[in-house]
């Protein structure tokens, strides 16, 4: 028989000490989107598949959890990814003009672990910035990106640039079919040189220069000098280049290491131009990943320019800094004596100004200063007082 309390391969419980560095990280990133204008959505769990997977690609439809509605029958989803959702609330129920910046922290559900996971549930923090298809929105949300990161780690940070509208400036130049662009966005994605050289064969001389030199197009943020010239008679790559230069001259003073990778093209399905990821030093997976998304909205009636990032607050939690609370904050053991007015009222008002008491429901004896306990409440003649345990 299988034993009741075992969960779901890839599916965890997360414990007290755990919880509590999740929550204050969270709220701490959460106030700084919140001084930064960005205001606080939260999207439902399960919406229409269709929905829930617009302008996504492949991937996010085999990481989605499907059942049946048993109130109207369609298929819905369980949201494996929240970026959709908010271009949805943007598109459909703000219908703001001007930019419009949103925020968020929720979990998503996924049918398998992402890369570098231990859990098949995540929790997503992040913010979204629609309205605005000039560079200064891109600038704005790397550096929000990278300054919520830094406001609870001090390990070395590396940030990893890379530009989908590059690629698809090679492949509009060389007139590919959408079949052949996504075989050639793949292949450069896993720079698979072999299977680029396949694809050169159909090509003239020029073009094979171009398709064999992207793969090398990374490093350092001399990487972007060699790619205008390889690119020199590629119509619109310019324009990406100079977009990877701006955003690397923003945020180059915020991290430690720069990546620039022109053939980084993560989710080259709905990202139309800059993909980011971040890493931490000592970590192989990133704990945030961004990128631009114009076209994501079209389904729902209105293409906005939109740029965001997501942060996995779990990974970003392993990685954090120990974060003190807002103030020093007691542990209280206290007698459980509900008809007693005044303990009452000395539990209230400790409780109040953030203090935590704990009442001794029980009466047992038991090692409170064991349990994290500082303090405890005593009656001192006709009052009672708080004491501080000795050490």
């Amino acid at each position: 028989m299988h034993p009741k309390w075992l969960l779901p391969e890839f599916v965890d419980d997360v414990l007290p000490r755990e919880a509590k560095r999740v929550e204050l990280i969270r709220r701490k990133i959460l106030d700084l989107f919140v001084v930064h204008g960005y205001e606080l959505v939260s999207p439902p769990l399960i919406e229409y598949l269709d929905s829930l997977l617009t302008g996504s690609g492949q991937e996010l439809e085999l990481q989605t959890f499907k059942l049946v509605d048993q109130m109207s029958g369609k298929t819905l989803g369980i949201r494996a990814d929240v970026t959709p959702q908010i271009a949805r609330l943007d598109a459909h129920l703000l219908d703001e003009q001007g930019v419009t910046r949103l925020c968020y922290a929720d979990r998503v559900l996924r049918t398998r672990p992402a890369e570098g996971d231990m859990s098949r549930e995540a929790v997503q923090l992040g913010a979204e910035l629609f309205g605005c298809s000039t560079i200064n929105a891109d600038i704005e949300i790397n550096r929000l990106m990278v300054r919520s990161i830094r406001s609870v780690v001090n390990r070395p940070l590396t940030i990893d640039l890379g530009s989908v509208s590059i690629a698809r400036s090679v492949s509009d130049w060389l007139k590919l079919s959408v079949d052949q662009s996504n075989s050639f966005f793949e292949a450069l994605q896993a720079k698979d040189r072999a299977a680029l050289e396949e694809f050169c064969k159909d090509y003239g001389r020029d073009a094979q220069k171009v398709i064999m030199a992207l793969p090398g197009l990374y490093g350092n943020p001399s990487v972007l000098d060699k790619a205008r010239d390889v690119l020199i008679n590629v119509p619109g790559a310019d324009r990406g280049i100079d977009e990877l230069y701006s955003v690397y001259q923003a945020i180059k003073d915020d991290v430690d290491y720069v990546i620039l990778d022109l053939a980084e093209l993560r989710g080259f399905q709905y990202h139309s131009g800059m993909v980011v990821s971040v890493y931490v030093e000592g970590e192989t997976s990133p704990v945030a990943r961004g990128g631009r998304y114009d076209h994501i909205g079209e389904t729902f009636g209105r293409s906005r320019p939109a740029t965001g990032f997501t942060i996995d607050l779990r990974r970003l939690t392993q990685c954090a800094i120990a974060l003190p609370p807002e103030r020093a904050q007691r542990k209280i053991w206290a007698p459980c004596l509900h008809d007693d007015f005044d303990l009452s009222e000395e539990i209230n008002s400790l409780r109040q100004s953030g203090d935590i008491v704990v009442e001794d429901l029980l009466g047992e004896a038991i090692d409170i200063e064991s349990k994290g306990y500082t303090h405890k409440i005593v009656k001192d003649g006709l009052s009672w007082s708080v004491v501080l345990l000795q050490n």
